[in-house]
């Protein structure tokens, strides 16, 4: 519940950060990529914060989420929920990473491991397969429905 929780509130934060109208005349702008938009009145171009914070890992490498924050002005909050949607990964070789919510163990970007997501998938795989022959369940079809269309009469 708490995670769930977690997540709308960063995904509210980061959303209402986004640029929705254009700095210079007010315009309506487009996405264009990699956190950047443009006017579509005056082509000024805008940022947001994962625009900002690519930007920064781009010129300077990887550095810690604090930094980043600090350089970039993102919240950390913002920082860490780009890594646990996985906008931003932990480069191999980290002595930080981020944990799995479910086994715990050290992940470098998004919510579980792939242990986690592989037996999460399989658990799934059981309501639309049949796991013991490896084929879809067959439904029955339901009595009396011979597949013909049938239409309401509503003049009667």
């Amino acid at each position: 519940m708490k995670n769930k929780a977690e997540e709308q509130k960063f995904t509210k934060a980061f959303l209402d950060r986004k640029p929705n109208r254009c700095s210079k005349c007010k315009g309506r702008l487009r996405y264009t990529g990699g956190g950047y938009y443009e006017c579509f009145d005056c082509g000024n171009q805008e940022i947001d914060d994962f625009g900002r914070v690519k930007d920064y890992i781009d010129a300077n490498g990887p550095t810690p989420a604090i930094i980043i924050s600090e350089k970039t002005g993102v919240p950390i909050e913002i920082v860490n929920g780009m890594l646990k949607e996985g906008r931003l990964e932990i480069p191999d070789g980290s002595r930080i990473y981020i944990t799995c919510e479910k086994c715990g163990c050290s992940i470098r970007y998004g919510r579980f491991c792939p242990d986690c997501i592989r037996k999460q998938t399989d658990n799934l795989k059981g309501i639309y397969f049949n796991p013991e022959v490896g084929e879809k369940p067959t439904k029955e079809p339901p009595k009396g429905n011979n597949g013909k269309f049938r239409f309401l009469d509503f003049n009667k």
